[in-house]
């Protein structure tokens, strides 16, 4: 039987993301994949042009989507600039800047270019659904799976099915690269410890952090990603 390729296998998953359990008054799941139209497409797109083999790759582990990157894409640290200027798919009528996918496209840029990175690499997040609170002013802000515990208890069951779903597209475990080296981190390491998902967790400055409070030292950060990324080659 012919085994399906990398790309199949990630829309397959992103297709049937659905979360059906309760959550803490107050917070919203945020699906793009059902709540955003065009975002299935797009995110076909991404992953049959640079994911149609079965070579398989190392994970890079985020949190959970953001409203302005993958919440509006699809795609991991892929917002609608990005998306559209370096990998070539547009979005109409949505215009979105994400800190983070800035630096990341940086860091793919020095590494080699898309078609080298994404040969090598997979984006996924801890939870692959993100999550949105919402204001007394009825406007909503990202949340993450960490900031209370009664979401992480909520979600933390289908969180470790996710992952160990998308293990199976052809992950190499030796090694989970992790955005965030702070409540991220922290939560993947001991979550690793118990479900044994990785010989290694190596915690990275999260993007977002590095654009927001070190932007003037980004160079160095993007070096050090680059000697993360080739001590585990």
């Amino acid at each position: 039987m012919k085994k399906h390729t990398f790309a199949e296998q990630v829309i397959a998953f992103n297709r049937h993301l659905e979360y059906t359990g309760s959550l803490p008054p107050g917070i919203r799941i945020m699906n793009p994949f059902r709540e955003q139209p065009q975002v299935m497409d797009i995110m076909q797109q991404f992953y049959r042009k640079y994911y149609s083999d079965q070579h398989p790759r190392r994970m890079i582990m985020g949190i959970n989507p953001g409203r302005l990157g993958s919440g509006a894409t699809g795609i991991p640290f892929t917002d609608t600039k990005r998306l559209a200027d370096v990998v070539g798919i547009r979005i109409e009528g949505i215009k979105t800047h994400e800190p983070s996918s800035v630096f990341v496209y940086d860091v793919i840029e020095a590494y080699g270019g898309p078609e080298a990175f994404y040969h090598d690499f997979y984006f996924a997040s801890v939870s692959p659904l993100g999550f949105t609170s919402v204001k007394p002013n009825g406007s909503e802000i990202n949340y993450n799976y960490y900031d209370s515990k009664p979401l992480t208890i909520a979600v933390y069951d289908f969180m470790v099915k996710s992952i160990r779903q998308q293990l199976e597209f052809g992950i190499d475990t030796k090694v989970c690269y992790c955005f965030g080296t702070g409540k991220n981190a922290a939560f993947l390491t001991k979550l690793n410890e118990t479900e044994r998902f990785f010989e290694k967790i190596v915690p990275l400055e999260h993007p977002r952090f590095i654009m927001q409070y070190r932007l003037k030292r980004k160079s160095e950060y993007i070096d050090k990603y680059l000697a993360a990324f080739a001590e585990f080659k």
